[in-house]
This record gives structure tokens, sequence and C-alpha cells, in this order.
């Protein structure tokens, strides 16, 4: 072996690992696509259709959080959170899931979640109609919750759970 290629062959290969982890996922970030709908300022607000509400049916819902997967790999999770809704102002707030059991804190007289107690980890605030917006969170392993906290909207069905690996 030449003495070039003593000093050579150890950075090839170490780079040729990188790339090959980057092809297999192992280095990338995950999107997630949201959302944000609802029937109309018409539909009214419904209420009683918030995460682990008993005898809540979710089909009924006049609002809603879709989500473009409902699992992601734990670390960087990029939020691309669009509001479709054609007349009224949303926003996606993310917080961890700390019981399936428990409800989140609700302040009834405010209309919505109490987002210190919850937990806030950040959020795309008020999207006017059509307008879009984008997060980024360093997301570690367990369940979470996104849902919108205008006034009415997270007990109107505007909340999703996403699972991270």
């Amino acid at each position: 072996m030449h003495t070039f290629d003593k000093y050579l062959i150890p950075p090839l290969a170490a780079a040729a690992a990188t790339v090959a982890l980057a092809g297999s996922g192992w280095a990338r970030d995950s999107v997630v696509n949201v959302s944000l709908w609802d029937k109309g300022a018409e539909a009214g607000m419904a209420t009683g259709l918030g995460m682990g509400m008993t005898g809540a049916n979710m089909s009924m819902a006049p609002m809603a959080i879709r989500l473009s997967t409902h699992s992601v790999a734990a670390g960087k999770v990029t939020f691309k959170v669009t509001n479709e809704a054609k007349d009224t102002i949303h926003e996606m707030v993310v917080a961890p899931i700390r019981s399936d059991a428990k409800p989140l804190p609700y302040i009834a007289a405010e209309n919505e979640i109490d987002e210190k107690k919850v937990g806030d980890l950040g959020e795309v605030s008020e999207l006017d109609p059509g307008q879009s917006g984008s997060l980024t969170l360093d997301l570690k392993p367990g369940k979470y919750v996104l849902f919108c906290n205008v006034p009415g909207h997270y007990m109107s069905g505007m909340w999703a759970e996403l699972t991270v690996n």
C-alpha cells in the first residue's frame, strides 16, 4: 500500500458510510403536513369533542386537524401547517400526552386548553384562511397532541395525535 492510500482510505470510508446512512433515512428529518380544516362558520361550534371524551362522535366534528402521517421517527420533526378554512382563523399547538386516561387541562371559562399546564412545546400562531406556517421541533419518543387553541375549536374536534418512535 502506498503512503497516500493509507491516509486517504479511512476518510473515504467514513464519507461513504455517512452517505449510506443519509440515504437509508437515518439522517433524515421528518415532515408532517398539517391541514387545519372546518366546515365553515355556518356549521356552528360543537362541544364535547375533546381528546378522550367518552361518547364523542368525531364524525360530527365541524373542525379538525388532519395529518399526513400519525407516526414519525424521533428527532427533528417539521410541521408544515396550512389553514384550509374559508373564513376562520386557526392555529396549531404541540404538547406531549402525559396520560391517555387524563383529559387535557381545560379552562372552561375561556373555552381553551391551559397551554402552560399542558406543556406547550411550540406553535404556529393564528393563521388567516389560506395562510401557511411551519414549526420544527426536536421530539423524543412518545405521544403528542396537536390542537387548535382558538376558543371553542379544541372542543369542536380540532386535535390530532402523533406518535414519535
